[in-house]
């Protein structure tokens, strides 16, 4: 299910004429024993509300006074969620002889015309205060303070995420509330102009409209609900923006080392995370152990426990990396087939996580593996999985496939490697230009697009190619000439050290062969530094010596190795 949070408004819309409609507390209390956890967010007072609302525990939080005021009515504990006003105005507006006038927590509140002597008083007193208008009601809040605020609190609370929520109003104070939630629906008697924002326009009107609501949240008929306002943006078509659904996407990133595939994730996973998406990244070769804003769990010494991750992903507000540098090849399929139900059942419990990335998804769902415990992408939100071999993953995690973006410069080698595995047609790709091709839904052609770069650029793999370890296929082996050596160099700082050691003949063997280069822009996806290393390995006249001391040089320049003196080091004893 995509939704597991109902926040409602209160008056005109679960209520008319300040009664509850018993309909729609029929359906509330459905959806309760479903487990989807339900939010009151109303302008009244609280004091004002329970006084014609005799089901606040129907609720599991109630956000009153316009955002102001938490109140837990299984506690019956209430808190207040800014300064209020200073006790001046009110005394001011009495004098004026404003009325009705209510003075709650944090709210001030009257009603039109008495804006205009509000607005007067809150200038004459130099106060920062802002004045909210719903359906002739006038509210006096600290700045910042609004429905939306207060749901924000709400869900703080109790764990849950935005992404997660449906939430319905009918007045102008409703906008902030539906528009800060995941879907926003209006009642049939709502304004206007709340029900042209909207995500969801109901028939019925107040509480039969909350009932109709709940009735499409308990079907699961809201997940299939096109939201495009929160489709993440991929890349441009001749100066066309082209998103993705953050919902239901099985998204296959492909393409050979080196390619971009990298760089295409960055993109997408900081536009998520920025914009409050919990993604887990599942992270096999330590290649996002430095990525800013995500709470990173282990390291080349230690593998992370799964309930150390689930720990951390209660709050939404934690996206994690799972960093399993540490762990064996042979042992990452198992450790992931461990991790995947306890996520999805983290998901069915809270909600999020709402994306899972699986960086060289093949370590992780080999060919061989045959079953995954998914139905379809939406048990886990939307999953992205990376790939250098998309015939290498597992076939049960190819029909999870919705979309591919193939990076590279043959693209339609890529595509038609995924399309071999998944028993489709390969699609042409269409376009004059593009660094990236997208195939949705497995029909139809691709199309060239060009990728919407992250904003700030993340160095890749320092960590890893430097002192971690490298899978067995990414790593260099010093061979010689006659294949005698077996030296395998797991990252840059051994390769340095290696090559201190090997002898001349085996050292000039893999330059004179251009394998350095070969290596670092294959293995590395460096094509800067394997750009230098070529130009070194074309220096003929270089002796062995001065071509080793060049090629540390060169790393040592892109890479911080451990702080361990070489024979390299201009300070090393032995130089």
């Amino acid at each position: 299910m995509r939704y597991n949070v109902l926040a409602t408004d209160y008056d005109e819309t679960l209520a008319r004429g300040g009664q509850a409609d018993e309909e729609a507390i029929a359906a509330l209390e459905r959806l309760s024993k479903a487990g989807i956890k339900l939010l009151l967010v109303t302008g009244r007072e609280l004091d004002d509300l329970l006084s014609v609302f005799p089901h606040p525990a129907l609720f599991d939080l109630i956000v009153a006074e316009n955002g102001g005021l938490l109140y837990d009515p299984h506690q019956r504990t209430c808190d207040a969620l800014a300064t209020p006003p200073p006790p001046e105005l009110a005394e001011r507006l009495r004098a004026a002889g404003v009325t009705p006038l209510g003075v709650g927590q944090v709210v001030v509140a009257t009603r039109e015309p008495h804006d205009v002597t509000v607005l007067e008083a809150i200038r004459e007193l130099g106060l920062e205060l802002q004045v909210i208008y719903n359906k002739g009601a006038v509210m006096v809040l600290p700045p910042g303070v609004n429905k939306a605020s207060g749901l924000a609190a709400a869900l703080d609370r109790l764990g849950l995420s935005r992404h997660g929520t449906v939430a319905v109003g009918d007045g102008e104070n409703d906008h902030a509330f539906l528009s800060v939630a995941e879907c926003g629906a209006a009642v049939a008697n709502a304004t206007p102009a709340l029900r042209e924002s909207c995500d969801l326009a109901l028939d019925g009107a107040a509480g039969q409209g909350v009932a109709e609501l709940a009735g499409k949240l308990l079907a699961g008929d809201l997940d299939g609900l096109e939201l495009a306002r929160h489709h993440v943006l991929l890349g441009h078509d001749d100066g066309a923006e082209v998103r993705l659904p953050t919902y239901g996407l099985g998204l296959l990133v492909a393409g050979p080392s080196g390619s971009g595939k990298s760089t295409v994730t960055t993109a997408l996973l900081e536009r998520l995370v920025g914009d409050g998406y919990q993604c887990v990244i599942v992270d096999p070769e330590g290649d996002y152990a430095e990525y800013p804003g995500v709470t990173v769990l282990g390291d080349p010494d230690r593998v992370p426990a799964i309930d150390e991750v689930l720990h951390t992903l209660e709050h939404p507000a934690h996206s994690v990396v799972i960093n399993l540098i540490g762990l064996q090849l042979r042992d990452r399929p198992a450790y992931f087939a461990e991790l995947l139900p306890r996520v999805a059942g983290l998901r069915a419990r809270l909600g999020h996580p709402h994306w899972l990335i699986l960086d060289e998804a093949h370590h992780l769902m080999p060919a061989e593996v045959r079953h995954v415990p998914l139905q379809s992408p939406g048990d886990l939100g939307s999953v992205l999985m990376i790939t250098v071999h998309p015939d290498a993953l597992s076939p049960a995690a190819l029909r999870m496939v919705n979309s591919t973006v193939a990076v590279g410069k043959n693209p339609e080698n890529t595509l038609a490697a995924f399309a071999t595995a998944r028993g489709l047609d390969a699609p042409p790709v269409t376009g004059a230009s593009g660094d990236i091709a997208l195939w949705l839904d497995g029909t139809g052609s691709a199309r060239r697009l060009t990728l919407a770069p992250a904003r700030v650029e993340r160095t890749r793999h320092r960590r890893k190619y430097a002192a971690g370890t490298m899978s067995k296929d990414k790593s260099f082996y010093f061979t010689g000439p006659e294949q005698r050596l077996r030296l395998r160099a797991r990252n840059l700082h051994t390769f340095v050290e290696l090559s201190e050691g090997v002898d001349d003949d085996t050292w000039l063997h893999h330059l004179r062969r251009g394998d350095y280069s070969t290596w670092i822009r294959e293995s590395l996806g460096d094509a800067e530094l394997a750009e230098e290393a070529a130009a070194l390995e074309g220096d003929e006249a270089a002796d062995p010596g001065e071509t080793r001391r060049r090629m540390a040089d060169l790393i040592a320049a892109r890479y911080t190795l451990p702080a361990e003196p070489t024979a390299f080091d201009p300070e090393h004893d032995d130089r």
